[in-house]
C-alpha cells in the first residue's frame, strides 16, 4: 500500500503485474509461482514480520473463539452419547487437518496476502475467486459476526446473573450482540491500534478460560463423578444424518485454520514457516478441543450438556459456585469480544487483495482518509452482521457460516490438483499421501452439503445459502466481469 499526499491509502501489492499478465494467468497460461515473489516484494507490499510461533498463535487464536464454549449443546442434542460426541470432534479435527495439510503445500508455494482467495484464483480463475469474495462479503462474515456476538452476549448476561434461556433475556441477548458488533466495528474503523490492543488482551483471556475449565474439571470434577463416559454408545445416539449436521457445528468451532493464509504476505521465510505453522497450529487446536470436551464430560452428563447453552459456565457452577461462574463468564466474554474484533480486523485483507486484482468493487476496499482503515468493508460487514444476529439463532448462524464457506475451502484445496500440473509449481512442502488427503477433504465437503440438502431440518437454509452464492454469478458479469471483458 502507498499513501498519497492527501493521506489516502491505496492498495497496490499486486499492481506490479500488468493487465496482460493477469489475463494470461487467469487463462492458465502463466504459472502462479512465476510472479509470487515479485508480487510480495513489490514497493508498498506489506512487510514480512510474522515468525513461526507468532504464525501458530495467529492460527490458534483465530480458531479458538466462541465454538468450544457454545457449540457442545447443539452437538450433544444431535449425538446424545459420549462416544458419538467425541467421535464427531475427532472427525472435525481430521477434516481440518486434511485441509491444513493441503493448504500448507499451496501456501508455501503462494505465500501472498489474501490466502484462500489467491489459491482459488490461481487454481480456478476469476469467477470462482469473485464468488468467494462475494460470499465473504454478504454471508460468511455476517454469519460469523452474528454467531460470535451471540456467544459474547449470552456469557455477558450470565456474568451479571441473568438466565438467557428464559424471557425476556432470551431476546435481550440478541440486542446486546448487535451492540457488540457495532462497538467492535467502531473500534476497528477508528484505528488498527485500538483493534490490535483489544486483540492482545482478549487472547490471554481466551486461553485462561479454557485452561481453567480443563484443569478444574479434571482436578475437582473427575474425582467426584468418575466421569460421564459410560455407556459410551447409548441406544439411538448415533445416525449418519445427525452426525453430518453435528459435524457442521464442529466445523464452526474449528474454523480459523485457514485464516493464517490471509496474512501469508506478511510471514517471514514463508516457504518454511507457513507449512509448519499450519500443521502445528491445527494439531494444537485438536488437542485443546478434545481435552475441553473430555473435561465437560468429567463434570456433566451428555443430557446435561445437551441442555446447557453455556457449558463452560455450568461446569464452573457445578464445581466452584457463583465465583467460578463469574470468572469463566468474564473470560469467555472477553475472549469472544476479541474474536469478534479479530474477525473485523483481518477480513478486509481479502477485499484488498481482490480490489488490487480489479476483481472486486474498489469502493469496498476504500481506506478512510483520517483513520486509515477500510471503513466501508468494516461498516458493511457490521451492518449485515447486525441484521443476521437479530433474525437468526446461534445454531442457524453457525450452520449458515459453515455451509457458505466449505465449498470455497474445497475449491482452495482442490486447486492443488491443478497447480501440480504446472511446470514452475515448486512447493517447499508436499502433502503426504497425495492425492488421498486432499481428496478426503473434498469428499467430506460434498457429504456435508448433500446431507444438509437431504435433511428436512436444514434443507431450506442450505438452499438459501447456496442460492445467495449463485446470485454472485450475474453480479460478476454485470460488474467486474464486464469491465474485464471490455
Amino acid at each position: 500500500m502507498w499513501r498519497t499526499r492527501h493521506g489516502e491509502f491505496r492498495t497496490v501489492p499486486l499492481s506490479a503485474m500488468t493487465d496482460a499478465t493477469s489475463s494470461r494467468r487467469a487463462a492458465g497460461r502463466v504459472p502462479p509461482a512465476s510472479d509470487a515473489h515479485d508480487a510480495n516484494d513489490a514497493p508498498g507490499a506489506l512487510p514480512r514480520r510474522i515468525g513461526l510461533w507468532s504464525a501458530v498463535a495467529i492460527l490458534v487464536g483465530s480458531t479458538i473463539g466462541s465454538g468450544i464454549f457454545r457449540s457442545p449443546a447443539g452437538i450433544a442434542d444431535r449425538l446424545p452419547g459420549p462416544l458419538p460426541l467425541m467421535a464427531v470432534w475427532v472427525t472435525g479435527g481430521l477434516f481440518a487437518l486434511c485441509g491444513a495439510l493441503s493448504l500448507a503445500e499451496i501456501a508455501g508455494a503462494l505465500p501472498r496476502t489474501g490466502g484462500l482467495y489467491v489459491f482459488i484464483r490461481e487454481g480456478w480463475g476469476r469467477l470462482p475467486a469473485f464468488l468467494f469474495g462475494w460470499s465473504e462479503f454478504v454471508i460468511i462474515r455476517a454469519a460469523a459476526l452474528g454467531a460470535i456476538a451471540t456467544t459474547f452476549a449470552e456469557y455477558t448476561l450470565r456474568f451479571f446473573g441473568y438466565d438467557t434461556s428464559i424471557a425476556p433475556f432470551d431476546v435481550y441477548d440478541n440486542y446486546l450482540a448487535a451492540v457488540a458488533i457495532v462497538v467492535t466495528a467502531s473500534l476497528n474503523i477508528i484505528g488498527v491500534k485500538w483493534g490490535s490492543l483489544v486483540q492482545n488482551v482478549t487472547t490471554i483471556a481466551k486461553y485462561g478460560a479454557l485452561l481453567f475449565i480443563i484443569v478444574v474439571a479434571f482436578a475437582l470434577g473427575l474425582p467426584q463423578t468418575g466421569g460421564h463416559y459410560t455407556p459410551a454408545l447409548p441406544s439411538g445416539s448415533f445416525a449418519m444424518a445427525p452426525f453430518g449436521l453435528a459435524l457442521v457445528s464442529v466445523l464452526w468451532a474449528f474454523d480459523g485454520w485457514a485464516d493464517l493464509s490471509f496474512v501469508g504476505g506478511e510471514v517471514k521465510d514463508p516457504r518454511r514457516v507457513l507449512p509448519r505453522a499450519l500443521i502445528i497450529g491445527v494439531l494444537a487446536v485438536i488437542a485443546i478441543y478434545l481435552l475441553a470436551n473430555l473435561a465437560y464430560l468429567a463434570v456433566l452428563s451428555v443430557e446435561e450438556i445437551r441442555q446447557s447453552r453455556l457449558v463452560a459456565a455450568d461446569v464452573a457452577q457445578r464445581l466452584i459456585g457463583p465465583i467460578g461462574v463469574a470468572f469463566v463468564s468474564m473470560t469467555v466474554m472477553v475472549s469472544t469480544f476479541g474474536t469478534l474484533n479479530g474477525s473485523l480486523l483481518t477480513s478486509p485483507r481479502i477485499f484488498f487483495a481482490m480490489a488490487a486484482d480489479k476483481l472486486f468493487f474498489r469502493r469496498v476496499a476504500a481506506v478512510h482518509t483520517r483513520f486509515e482503515t477500510p471503513y466501508v468493508a468494516i461498516g458493511m460487514s457490521a451492518f449485515l452482521g447486525v441484521i443476521f444476529v437479530l433474525l437468526r439463532t446461534f445454531e442457524q448462524l453457525a450452520d449458515t457460516f459453515v455451509t457458505a464457506i466449505i465449498p470455497f475451502y474445497a475449491l482452495g484445496v482442490a486447486a492443488i490438483f491443478v497447480l501440480r500440473r504446472r511446470p514452475s509449481y515448486d512447493p517447499p512442502f508436499r502433502v503426504p499421501l497425495y492425492p488421498i488427503v486432499p481428496a478426503l477433504f473434498i469428499l467430506a465437503t460434498i457429504y456435508l452439503l448433500v446431507n444438509a440438502l437431504i435433511d428436512p431440518s436444514s434443507r431450506m437454509g442450505t438452499m438459501a445459502v447456496l442460492g445467495v452464492i449463485l446470485v454472485g454469478v450475474p453480479v460478476y458479469y454485470v460488474t467486474v466481469g464486464r469491465a474485464k471483458a471490455e
